[in-house]
C-alpha cells in the first residue's frame, strides 16, 4: 500500500507499507523523492520517528545526487553503499516505469531484470527480455525513459537500422538525436 506524507524538513515522502519489507527501510532516489518503506506489523508512528533520525543524511543524499548529476559524474566514482542504494532505487523504479512506458506505446517485453552493468546502459535479447543497469538511476528521469523507450524499441527492431532509429524518434516525440547527445554527458564506467 503506498501513500505520501509531508514531512516538516524533507518535505513530501512516499509511503510503502510492504509484506517483502523486513525492517524500516528510508531510500533517497536521484530526482530527491524519499521513499518509507516498512512492514505492516511496524506502526506508522514508528517508521516516522526513523525518518524524523534520519533527516539529515536525506539531505546531504540529495545534495550529493544532484552535484552527482550536475557534474555528469560517471558510475565509477561511486561508493559501494551508494551502488546498493541505487540498486534498491532501481529495482523500486525502472520496471513500474518500463511497464508504464510499454502499455503506453503499445509495445510488449518479456522479462526486465536490473544489473549491475556497466558495459552499457541497457539491452534487450532476442526474446523480448529486457536488462537495465541500476546506473540509471544516475540519470535525469527524461534521459532514463530515453533509455527504456531505446530498449522498448528493441522488442520490435532487433539492430540499429534506420527503422530503429525513426521508432526511437518517433516514441521519445522527435527529441532522439537531441536525447543521444544529452546522454554522452554520462557514463556507467
Amino acid at each position: 500500500m503506498k501513500s505520501c506524507m509531508v514531512d516538516d524538513v524533507v518535505g513530501e515522502v512516499t509511503i510503502s507499507i510492504t509484506r517483502r519489507a523486513r525492517r524500516v527501510t528510508l531510500s533517497v532516489r536521484p530526482s530527491g523523492e524519499v521513499r518509507l518503506s516498512f512492514p505492516p506489523y511496524i506502526s506508522l508512528k514508528r517508521a516516522t520517528a526513523f525518518l524524523q533520525e534520519r533527516r539529515e543524511w536525506v539531505l546531504s543524499a540529495r545534495e550529493r545526487f544532484k552535484q552527482r548529476i550536475a557534474e555528469g559524474k560517471s558510475a565509477s566514482q561511486i561508493t559501494p553503499e551508494q551502488i546498493e542504494q541505487m540498486r534498491a532505487a532501481a529495482k523500486a523504479t525502472l520496471p513500474l516505469r518500463l511497464a508504464e512506458l510499454a502499455a503506453r506505446h503499445g509495445l510488449k517485453y518479456n522479462k526486465v531484470t536490473i544489473r549491475a552493468t556497466r558495459s552499457k546502459w541497457g539491452s534487450c535479447t532476442a526474446t523480448g527480455n529486457i536488462s537495465l543497469s541500476l546506473f540509471l538511476m544516475m540519470l535525469p528521469e527524461h534521459l532514463r525513459d530515453y533509455i527504456i523507450l531505446h530498449e522498448l524499441a528493441h522488442t520490435i527492431h532487433h539492430n540499429h537500422s534506420a527503422q530503429f532509429h525513426a521508432l526511437v524518434n518517433h516514441l521519445t516525440g522527435g527529441r532522439e538525436r537531441e536525447l543521444a547527445s544529452e546522454l554522452r554527458k554520462y557514463s556507467t564506467r
